[in-house]
């Protein structure tokens, strides 16, 4: 039985090069999807917000190795950040923060096997953000991505690289929210070692 694993299926979406942009074209995928607000390092709802995801995540995948006989590698954490003002970031301002944290469902997962993994999930254990869970797509088209290396609150000077500088030159403006994908993981990688994509939705400027 062949594994999926979309960070193999669509290496492009997951990979990149520090200190090089790139140009993307990103498809349509399915989420899971938990909104918030807050300091992702403090705020008790980011917490709950990712326990909801793993746990209906991985009751997902097994359901659906039992009754559809396909397996697939639970996707990397993913998160889409935004601010009333987008400087919020450059800054790290993050109690200003807005977020929508989300875990990529392979396509041929439908709503209905959802529904009972999340319903599933909510017997074996209390999960706060649970009735927060959707599932839904999100198609962000040309995009401008990168590959940070380190930790998060480094992020800012390549942020400014991308908004200030890189997007201006190829006359893009900014469409959709800033995307995150998380490769490594906080709890066993020290943090100068960490690896996320930092993506951006763009449009050719007016």
């Amino acid at each position: 039985m062949d594994t999926f694993d979309i960070k193999k299926a669509r290496s492009a979406l997951y990979s990149g090069k520090v200190g090089e942009f790139t140009l993307l074209d990103v498809p349509e995928q399915a989420y899971l999807m938990v909104d918030g607000h807050g300091n992702p390092g403090t705020a008790v709802a980011y917490q709950q917000a990712l326990e909801a995801l793993y746990s209906v995540s991985y009751t997902i995948r097994f359901a659906a190795k039992k009754a559809l006989g396909r397996v697939h590698v639970v996707g990397p954490l993913e998160g889409l950040w935004w601010a009333d003002d987008m400087d919020a970031f450059t800054a790290r301002a993050k109690d200003d923060w807005d977020w929508t944290m989300m875990i990529y469902q392979p396509e041929w997962i439908s709503p209905d096997l959802v529904s009972e993994s999340i319903a599933a999930a909510g017997k074996k254990k209390a999960l706060p953000a649970l009735d927060r869970l959707r599932f839904e797509t999100l198609t962000e088209g040309l995009s401008v991505q990168t590959l940070h290396v380190g930790s998060y609150d480094d992020e800012g000077p390549v942020l400014k690289r991308m908004h200030h500088e890189y997007m201006p030159e190829h006359n893009l403006t900014f469409t959709g929210k800033h995307h995150e994908i998380y490769l490594s993981d906080p709890r066993k990688v020290e943090a100068a070692k960490l690896k996320t994509i930092l993506r951006q939705p763009v449009v050719a400027a007016p």
